[in-house]
């Protein structure tokens, strides 16, 4: 039992610390992050000063963390589509475009969130 609990939580280190390298690359090299995670701090200011449920709070909240993680997994795709190939091919085009796709649609829920808890 000991053992297991030491492989495991030298496997949850590890996955904090990739996940960690991950964070700063995309961070180094992604202005849209960057940007996104400035419109991350503002909402949790505005979510924290305003009046708003727990619930609401927790939507607006959880909703802005899911637009950073569709950002990096939109980071991975593009780099991985750049590493199979610079050449250009519709493909892979397509491919960008779904990912930045997803980033948008993350966006546009966060902001849907907002738009009804501000008018309900």
């Amino acid at each position: 039992m000991r053992d297991i609990l030491r492989s495991e939580g030298r496997r949850f280190a590890n996955t904090v610390i990739w996940s960690w390298h991950g964070w700063r690359a995309a961070w180094a090299s992604e202005k849209t992050l960057r940007q996104w995670s400035v419109v991350n701090v503002l909402s949790a200011g505005l979510a924290f000063s305003i009046e708003m449920t727990a619930a609401e709070r927790g939507l607006i909240l959880a909703l802005g963390l899911l637009v950073l993680a569709a950002e990096l997994m939109n980071t991975g795709l593009e780099e991985v589509v750049d590493y199979i190939s610079k050449a250009e091919d519709p493909r892979a085009k397509k491919a960008k475009d779904c990912g930045s796709a997803a980033v948008a649609l993350t966006a546009i829920a966060g902001g849907v969130a907002w738009v009804v808890i501000l008018i309900g």
